[in-house]
């Protein structure tokens, strides 16, 4: 189920030039991609098990932000994670813990420790066992929050799973509940769909106030959900205009 990193700069290439309001975002994106794909390679190729080994990557992600970054992340970067102890200190905190607080606390240091954890994170979790049938709100292997919802075929129907935000896990999920309150009330959950991706739509909640994106891929069958989450900003807009909260930002922080 889980594309690969060609695949989603493949994806990502084909979306800026089908939606140019997002091809800035996608661009960005597939330069991440191709980042991760070479710290994917090295954690493949040598089993790495160890999130300190992810380490030696740092100063070729610190002088890339400083060239395509957005000036607080490259800032973010030149001002705190030059010294490999704060780098250490970043990672191990959020594989550890999340985001909670210290570095891990802000956007800026979320974004570097994803942008290394998640290579990391899916190689473990493609060697797990992992009950995939977990009938809860976060990743049955990390723990992470999902970062996006998708719809696969099942019979006459489609079966809603949820897309981890660290390790891109699926798992299954019931689709009438709200994955950050368990509100089940059909009413009290409005979907909203924009007819220029009618493939995606916003699952939001009022009663917690939260939204997440699912994508269908019954309707979309070439759809990869990482990458196509990105490229429907219009959503997140609508999402936000509306008093809704993403449940779990994207990458991008978003």
């Amino acid at each position: 189920m889980k594309a690969s990193l060609d695949r989603r700069i493949t994806r990502a290439t084909e979306l800026a030039q089908t939606y140019p309001s997002a091809a800035s975002l996608l661009s960005f994106y597939r330069e991440l991609a191709q980042f991760q794909k070479s710290v994917s390679e090295d954690v493949q190729s040598n089993a790495i098990t160890d999130a300190r080994a992810l380490l030696r990557h740092f100063p070729a992600l610190l002088e890339l932000m400083s060239r395509i970054g957005a000036q607080p992340i490259a800032e973010f970067g030149r001002e705190h994670l030059q010294d490999p102890a704060a780098q250490q200190e970043l990672l191990l905190a959020y594989w550890e813990s999340g985001p909670v607080n210290g570095l891990t606390g802000t956007e800026a240091g979320r974004f570097f420790a994803r942008v290394l954890l998640q290579p990391y994170a899916e190689y473990l979790a493609s060697r797990g066992d992992i009950a995939l049938d977990k009938a809860e709100p976060t990743c049955p292997f990390c723990n992470a929050r999902p970062v996006a919802a998708v719809l696969r075929g099942e019979g006459d129907g489609a079966k809603r799973w949820l897309l981890c935000s660290l390790c891109a896990t699926e798992w299954q999920y019931r689709r009438v509940i709200c994955p950050a309150c368990g509100e089940e009330n059909k009413e009290k959950l409005p979907i909203y769909v924009a007819s220029e991706f009618d493939y995606v739509r916003v699952d939001a909640c009022d009663s917690c106030r939260t939204y997440i994106k699912s994508v269908d891929l019954t309707k979309n069958g070439h759809a990869v959900p990482i990458v196509d989450e990105i490229a429907t900003v219009p959503l997140n807009i609508w999402a936000e205009e509306h008093g809704y909260w993403k449940l779990e930002p994207n990458l991008l922080g978003m």
